[in-house]
């Protein structure tokens, strides 16, 4: 019973490591190619090293994290073609998502949707590049729950994860003023029942910002 209730213990440590890390990672916290030691999260987290670890290895099988040769482990620099290569996985596979979440688009869902895009507008204002992430995948997430397609979502978040501090670095270089454009097309979309205007919308959203960083 004792070894059971210490195997429980580690793993729900690793997995508060684990998905503290990853939410950083996707928010855009951690910058890119900025270098993690094991120690240094084991010391944050008052954690040993073996959750330490295991966070890692988790969080850079999803490609949220480098491991070099040398056991170096960083976040990863995306090269043009990854960046490229990413943003073709987002057009695929949110476009996907949304056109299956538009039969279950209720008003309640679309009132959901403004209300965070006001939060998204708020966190441009006040130059919160963190922030403006976060709730900028909220809105999408929101969306996409709706399709009820769970193998996807997952796909997509593995993506919004490898692209996380990429994006952090992309919304510094823009300076925003002003919230999505493809934000108000898609609700307006949602609104109207129109699937092609919803997947140009959707298409067009999350695949212009990346395009900038390839330029």
């Amino acid at each position: 019973m004792l070894n059971t209730r210490s195997s429980d213990s580690q793993t729900a440590t690793h997995d508060r490591v684990y998905r503290t890390l990853r939410a950083r990672i996707m928010h855009g916290e951690i910058a890119p190619g900025h270098a993690l030691t094991l120690r240094g999260i084991g010391k944050e987290f008052g954690v040993s090293m073996t959750p330490a670890r295991e966070a890692v290895r988790r969080l850079a099988a999803e490609g949220a994290l480098f491991l070099s040769s040398s056991g170096r482990v960083s976040t990863p620099e995306l090269t043009n073609d990854r960046i490229e290569e990413l943003a073709a996985l987002r057009a695929l596979l949110e476009v996907e998502l949304a056109s299956r979440a538009l039969p279950r688009a209720h008003m309640a869902l679309i009132d959901r949707l403004q209300s965070i895009n006001m939060t998204v507008a708020e966190m441009v204002t006040k130059r919160d590049a963190v922030g403006y992430i976060r709730t900028n995948l909220e809105f999408h997430r929101t969306l996409y729950l709706r399709a009820q397609a769970p193998a996807m979502l997952a796909m997509a978040e593995t993506v919004w994860l490898q692209l996380g501090p990429t994006m952090r670095a992309l919304y510094g270089r823009l300076r925003r003023t002003e919230p999505p454009h493809y934000h108000k097309l898609i609700i307006a979309a949602l609104k109207a029942g129109d699937e092609p205007g919803l997947r140009l919308a959707v298409r067009s959203d999350v695949t212009q910002g990346l395009r900038m960083l390839v330029t």
